[in-house]
């Protein structure tokens, strides 16, 4: 099926130009969405006819979301959730969870509007994708932690792991010295008998 595209579409073509689709795409996509109409000879004259329009209508959405980008590119966002001592999630987050962080920081950011390359199933800083508009993006980093101050460890460049690491390096450093002083402890009460032998 051939199509006008009414906006530009990623890795289709640029507005105005009359791509080839397949027929479930353009039904199912391009068409109810408005990004796409059918190029019928009548489509194409009234596409000429309102092409001044659309280019400038684009204008203004490219502006206005060039404008969101400047403010939210490289913001970071903290979601909280529930996850295991190794750090994996007991879930995902998702493009949901990513624009509701986004909103409640006061940035008007849609599901749709947010691209994963990936599930997010651990613990840590994940750099997300916005498409605001065809021709904007932002990314923004998103600090999965299970805790307010775990977030803060993270945002501070240490992984969970790396907090684990110490907490173990800081105990067995503890069982050495207490055992340290007991073996010292011990020495002492030999040494004592042997002294008054003498």
């Amino acid at each position: 099926m051939q199509v006008i595209l009414l906006e530009r579409v990623a890795k289709l073509g640029q507005m105005g130009e009359v791509v080839k689709v397949k027929e479930g795409f353009a039904r199912n996509f391009l068409l109810p969405q408005g990004k796409a109409m059918r190029a019928s000879e009548a489509n194409i004259a009234a596409f000429e006819a309102k092409k001044a329009d659309l280019a400038q209508r684009n204008d203004e959405t490219r502006a206005e979301a060039q404008q969101i980008a400047e403010s939210l590119d490289g913001k970071s966002f903290v979601i909280i959730r529930s996850a295991s001592d190794a750090g994996a999630l007991y879930g995902s987050v998702t493009p949901r969870d990513v624009a509701d962080a986004a909103a409640a920081e006061g940035f008007r950011v849609e599901r749709r509007q947010v691209v994963l390359t990936g599930p997010i199933k651990d613990l840590g800083l994940h750099t997300v994708r916005v498409h605001l508009h065809p021709e904007v993006d932002a990314e923004v980093t998103v600090n999965v932690a299970r805790s307010p101050e775990e977030a803060e460890l993270q945002a501070s460049g240490k992984s969970i792991q790396d907090r684990a690491a110490e907490e173990d390096a800081a105990a067995e450093f503890e069982i050495a010295e207490l055992f340290d002083d007991l073996g010292a402890a011990g020495r002492d009460e030999d040494e004592a008998p042997r002294a008054d032998q003498a």
